[in-house]
């Protein structure tokens, strides 16, 4: 699974970077949307934040499962801007079967994050 999720970041990773550089690509997608700097920008930042949490074993599943639906909404972008949807989806499959792989860790989390404090200590 750390190989999966090594290629799913790097491939977000590159993305970012992508979006930093305003890649033609990029700019004609970001373009046909009627985008400005700030939402890439913005993307771009949430792509490496969400690469570094891939490693984070508590935040993987979480990652990835913001990432399936980052990469849903891509492809839609892609198909309605008429760029190529191979990449997105080829992400989309990266990032599912992480979130799949690493569903424990959601759960994990959310048990932590909804656990009350024992209400019988002062």
């Amino acid at each position: 699974m750390w190989i999966v999720q090594l290629v799913t970041a790097l491939g977000f990773l590159g993305a970012a970077i992508q979006k930093f550089e305003a890649a033609p690509s990029v700019m004609r997608t970001f373009d046909a949307m009627g985008w400005s700097t700030p939402p890439r920008i913005v993307l771009g930042v949430l792509e490496v934040v969400g690469a570094v949490a891939l490693f984070v074993p508590v935040l993987a599943g979480v990652a990835a499962s913001g990432f399936v639906a980052l990469t849903i909404c891509a492809s839609v972008v892609q198909v309605s801007t008429g760029e190529s949807v191979v990449a997105p989806l080829i992400m989309l499959a990266l990032t599912a079967l992480t979130a799949w792989g690493r569903r424990d860790s959601i759960i994990s989390l959310r048990s932590t994050l909804t656990t009350r404090p024992n209400a019988g200590m002062s």
